[in-house]
């Protein structure tokens, strides 16, 4: 079995923990029977040893498999791996996921994706990376009771992403240490309303009102800070027709968002400005996880 998965850019600004967009930079994953356990990485990771000798996903799959089918079999696993790792493109939802909907698949049980979404929330209690990886399209997404509720939209094929992924990590965990303990009601109302005028625009497809609605006063200049060259990229590609610039999940990869006919010029601006940074365009993903073709 062959599947792939899409990476992520969440938050979006205001969006803060629920709103996020699949894109077209993937992890494949292949799991074949095997008389003898086995793993191989290709591409991001491939000289890891920690991900070989602790892998996420062979833990989640083997806990899953065995619970379905109480067995403890020998697999050959092959990852071929597109999606940078600590960059806050959505590197462990898509380990997450996959790992789920394999591990269902392997054991012969059928599983929706609405299922694979509430399963995934032990491993990751936010849903603004493990929606979009799973079913594709922007997402803005709640929890209760245990449960995913999502919305989604389709997105267009005359918009792009144009992202810069910077040269340095940074790890989520650490990330979230920087960001306050408290909110003033002020900030509290600024990214309520701004989210909810984000989701309306996607919605809508009101794109030139993005940038209005993207601004965000929990997260993004907290976590920013330790990495002021961020600031810039904002800056330049706002200034260079970016419908919208935020921090990818958090960070260090900035998102921004604009028209097709737009790309390769601020895709050439932002890489001539920061040479050291790797700059890609990538169109959106409406699928989310699926069955490749080849691996």
């Amino acid at each position: 079995m062959v599947i792939k998965v899409p990476a992520t850019s969440a938050n979006l600004g205001p969006g803060f923990d629920s709103l996020g967009l699949a894109l077209t930079l993937y992890n494949t994953v292949t799991v074949k029977r095997s008389r003898f356990f086995s793993i191989s990485i290709k591409g991001e990771g491939s000289n890891s040893r920690k991900l070989k000798s602790n892998n996420i996903f062979v833990s989640i799959f083997n806990e899953y498999y065995q619970s379905l089918t109480g067995r403890k079999d020998s697999f050959k696993f092959v990852f071929n791996n597109k999606i940078p790792i600590s960059r806050g493109l959505g590197s462990s939802s898509a380990v997450i996921v996959s790992a789920i909907y394999l591990a269902y698949y392997m054991a012969d049980v059928a599983i929706s994706k609405d299922k694979i979404l509430s399963l995934a929330l032990e491993f990751e209690p936010h849903p603004d990376n493990i929606a979009p990886a799973t079913i594709g399209g922007f997402t803005s997404s709640i929890v209760d009771r245990s449960k995913v509720y999502t919305q989604k939209k389709k997105m267009p094929n005359y918009l792009k992403a144009v992202v810069v992924i910077p040269n340095r990590a940074i790890s989520t965990a650490h990330s979230r240490t920087t960001l306050p303990r408290s909110y003033s009601k002020d900030d509290a109302v600024f990214n309520l309303s701004r989210s909810s005028f984000l989701s309306s625009c996607f919605f809508n497809e009101d794109w030139k009102r993005l940038a209005l609605g993207s601004r965000d006063r929990f997260h993004e200049r907290f976590r920013m800070r330790s990495f002021p060259e961020l600031f810039e990229v904002q800056k330049l590609a706002l200034n260079n027709n970016a419908l919208m610039s935020t921090l990818s999940g958090s960070g260090s990869t900035f998102f921004n968002m604009c028209y097709s006919d737009d790309a390769r010029r601020l895709a050439k601006v932002l890489q001539n400005r920061f040479n050291g940074f790797r700059v890609e365009i990538l169109d959106f993903d409406n699928i989310g996880i699926q069955e490749a073709l080849t691996d």
